[in-house]
Order: structure tokens, then sequence, then C-alpha cells
């Protein structure tokens, strides 16, 4: 039994092969692969997909991003012209707005790069906690770094891993818990697994593949 978690390495072995079964709608998307991953086109996307739906998210990027993955590139679209393109997402039209602006402070404060500082991300208006952890992990490949959303604050608390009100309060409390080598997946296994079996309401208990380590802490109602 590892120290922190109980069963920390089975739980994620688990998760890894179940979710196997589940190809994120962004990463399935035919036109995709011809987007190059870069830190500037993960930050995109990761603003894109708040609260909005994943498929929704995965054709607005990829309308946006297959011509306009520089943050040079999208400064000179007008914001019409970006809410033309990422609408349905939520909140588009602020969406538009901000991408407009970071665009620009990237060029003019940023040489044109994405700050690869977690502080310095922070400082970019509309860029949070969340957004900056994907970034460093998912854009700049760094180490040390603990992205949380909705499903990652829901879950830990459900297994009975932490006890905590806000995403923030789960992020601090699972970094002394969770060994730093599971970090730079988490956010990834466990936003599939939210999505798919541990549903906020009525979770897919039954075939859950990690069932018997989970305390189900707020569950009333399960399949």
């Amino acid at each position: 039994m590892e120290e922190g978690i109980p069963y920390v390495d089975e739980i994620f072995g688990l998760l890894r092969e179940e979710m196997k079964r589940f190809s994120p709608p962004v990463v399935s998307h035919l036109q995709w692969k011809r987007i190059r991953q870069t830190p500037f086109t993960v930050l995109v996307s990761c603003i894109l997909s708040l609260r909005t739906k994943d498929e929704v998210t995965a054709e607005a990027s990829v309308r946006l991003l297959k011509r306009y993955d520089t943050p040079e590139k999208l400064s000179k679209l007008s914001v019409e012209e970006i809410e033309s393109l990422i609408y349905p997402v939520g909140f588009y039209h602020t969406k538009a707005r901000r991408l407009k602006e970071i665009a620009k402070t990237l060029v003019e404060s940023y040489d044109g790069r994405v700050p690869d500082s977690f502080e310095e991300l922070l400082k970019l208006r509309g860029v949070g906690r969340k957004t900056a952890n994907i970034v460093m992990t998912y854009g700049h490949k760094e180490e040390g770094y603990l992205a949380i959303d909705t499903h990652c604050h829901r879950i830990p608390n459900r297994l009975g891993w932490v006890n905590t009100r806000t995403p923030e309060e789960t992020e601090r409390e699972l970094k002394k818990l969770l060994p730093e080598g599971y970090w730079m997946e988490f956010n990834h296994l466990f936003v599939r697994f939210g999505q798919t079996i541990c549903l906020p309401v009525s979770p897919k208990c039954s075939v859950c593949p990690i069932q018997k380590y989970c305390k189900r802490v707020g569950v009333k109602n399960h399949r």
C-alpha cells in the first residue's frame, strides 16, 4: 500500500486501461492532426473549453487553429471574425475578446511566445490556475504541475482522497498526497473518467473499474 493514497498504482492502472475505450473528441477529430501542437494551441483550446462541451470545443478549435495557430496570426483578426469561428462555444463573445487580447499581449510583450512560467501565464487576462497548469503540463511538457477542473475536483472528493470545497484547495491537498509521477496524466485521465463513468449525477458505479476503492462520498443515486 502506497503512502498517501492507498492502492494508487492499481487505481491509475485500471483507469488507463478503461479510458482507452474513450477517445477525446478533439483527438478523434479528423482535421486535428493537421494542427501543430504548441503551447499556444493548447492555451487557445483550453480557453475555448471552459464551460463548453468537448464536441463543441473540438469543432471550434479546429476551425480557428487550422488557419490561425500563432499569436501573430490570431492578433490580426477582428473580434467579430474570431466570434464567427468559435461559435457556438459558451460565452463566445467574451472568449473572442480574451483571445484577441491574449494574442496581442503575447506579440507585444512576449515576442510572440507563450510564457513558460506559471506566474507569467497568470498575468494574462482570462488565464486562471487551471489553464496555466494545463499549458505548463500539456503545452510546455513541464512536470510539477497539477491541473484541476471540475472533474478533477469532484472525483478525489468522491473517492475520499480529500475533503475540499474548491479546485484550488484540491490542487493544494492532492500535491501532498498524489506522487508527482502521476501529475502529468492526472487531468487527462480523470476528466475522461468524469465524463464517461464517474458522472456528476448518477455515476455508473456498476461498471466502474475502481468501484471497490471508492467511498462514494456525496453520492445519493448511482447506476
